[in-house]
């Protein structure tokens, strides 16, 4: 069944407030992402190059003919030759028809077909991998944004602090050490701000190099389905369907093949010929020596079984076998790393994906908990029993854990998402993208797989992708709410 990640039900949301009017979403982001961007794009484009890799084998079986002209201006002939023509005009037609090539042509047309399926499955795994990125780049911009404004919020309360400190010390009722503390805080809250700011921006360009676009207002993400309840199971699913490791066992198939084609050059070739010849000598051909007349156009035709046993070929045979052997050797050793690869990142996904939920939930109670204390200490210092300083440690400490709670909702969505990509689960038809815009390899391949036309090509290609130059440069503005 088709896993929909805008499905809509019961669980727990990984989202870092409620969702605006009028807001861009997740899907959108990756709709402009799988329709203009130039990795994906590219991606595509390589697909079809491989594509063209299965005819081309094809055409090493297929007969093939050509003809040949010439013209020819005798400007110096023998002295004796006194029937020697002047000039001349010669054709020649031939036709070649395979019939046996050892099992070469057999083994790389399955190699080239192997290798489409290996391209495909690769092209799986570019869609999957642009999609984490825009899935983390649009996660990074809400975190970011969150940031930004709780150290707003906090300069601005720091601020305040300062001001009433100020106030407080000039009627004698605080030292000086409370109004030094409160600028202090307040210089290293502007700094921190700073550093927000700058990760903001830094967010939103990532944003537009992914998507293509300047982000929005961007509406909180849609839970995660289908997320493992273990990571065995996590781990299975992967090993099932991940289509890097798809292209990669596909790979080996294909390596395989390569040596059959490699030991069949070692093996006798047999091919059907036939062969037309004419020649004009466009009334030059005689001599006033001798009477008589000449024939000026003569023709020859043959057709035979041309049979071709390799004898000795310096050893290139061996050589190409042994290259398509180490060849296999590295596929396999590659498909072990991918695979080893796969099951680090969705361990390692799953754990993240579980820490970050427990971090959720323990940074949701520091700040119900840290709200409190900072209303207590405000209160107790007003009948003195709390000094600034304690005020600005609570300050603080509410501070650092909302911006663990935005940072740890953040982590949890692209954890999560991370693991279904390595599932195989984060592919446009199962995110819901399609509705004509999704983009199917095996069309291209069913298009030009059997074409045996030599003057047949497509158009010269032209930009898919969208250009950012024109984007301005991103500042750190927080969007604020729609407008109705």
């Amino acid at each position: 069944m088709k896993i929909s990640l805008w499905m809509t039900g019961c669980g727990a949301a990984l989202v870092l407030g409620s969702a605006p009017l009028h807001a861009e979403t997740l899907r959108d982001a990756l709709i402009a992402a799988y329709q203009t961007n130039p990795t994906l794009n590219a991606a595509r484009a390589q697909q079809r190059a491989t594509d063209e890799g299965v005819p081309i084998a094809l055409a090493d079986g297929r007969p093939n003919s050509q003809v040949q002209a010439q013209y020819t201006e005798n400007f110096l002939n023998p002295a004796n030759a006194f029937t020697a023509p002047e000039r001349s005009l010669a054709g020649t037609l031939s036709l070649n028809v395979p019939i046996y090539s050892g099992g070469s042509v057999r083994n790389a047309i399955n190699a080239a077909k192997v290798r489409v399926d290996a391209g495909q499955a690769d092209l799986r795994g570019t869609e999957a991998s642009v999609f984490s990125n825009v899935v983390a780049a649009y996660m990074d911009v809400i975190r970011d944004e969150a940031i930004v404004g709780l150290q707003r919020q906090n300069v601005s309360v720091l601020d305040v602090n300062l001001q009433a400190s100020s106030d407080r010390f000039e009627i004698g009722d605080l030292t000086r050490t409370d109004v030094a503390q409160s600028e202090a805080r307040l210089a290293i809250a502007r700094s921190d701000l700073q550093t927000a700011e700058a990760n903001l921006i830094r967010s939103k360009e990532v944003y537009i190099q992914l998507v293509g676009k300047v982000p929005g207002e961007l509406e909180p993400p849609p839970p995660l389905p289908n997320l493992p309840d273990a990571p065995e199971t996590a781990v299975e699913a992967a090993l099932g369907n991940n289509p890097d490791l798809e292209a990669a066992r596909e790979r080996v198939e294909a390596s395989n093949f390569d040596i059959r084609a490699a030991r069949g050059t070692r093996m006798p070739q047999v091919s059907l010929f036939t062969q037309g010849n004419y020649q004009n000598f466009l009334g030059t051909l005689g001599s006033n020596l001798f009477e008589g007349s000449f024939v000026q156009q003569q023709s020859s035709a043959s057709a035979g079984v041309q049979l071709t046993v390799p004898v000795y070929q310096g050893g290139r045979p061996a050589a190409q076998i042994r290259r398509a052997q180490a060849v296999s050797g590295q596929a396999i050793e590659q498909e072990i790393a991918v695979e080893r690869s796969i099951i680090a990142q969705v361990r390692a996904a799953y754990a993240s994906f579980n820490a970050s939920m427990q971090v959720i939930e323990s940074s949701q109670k520091a700040v119900e908990s840290n709200e409190l204390a900072l209303e207590g200490v405000r209160a107790e210092n007003s009948v003195g029993n709390r000094t600034v300083l304690d005020i600005l440690d609570a300050e603080r400490e509410l501070l650092n854990a909302q911006v663990q709670l935005v940072t740890a909702r953040r982590n949890a969505y692209v954890a999560g998402f991370t693991l279904l990509a390595a599932m195989g689960r984060a592919e446009a038809r199962d995110l819901g993208l399609d509705g004509g815009v999704l983009y199917d390899p095996e069309i291209n391949y069913e298009r030009v797989r059997d074409r045996i036309n030599d003057w047949d090509s497509d158009r010269d290609p032209v930009a898919q992708s969208t250009r950012t130059v024109d984007s301005p440069a991103q500042n750190a503005a927080v969007m604020g709410p729609p407008e109705e």
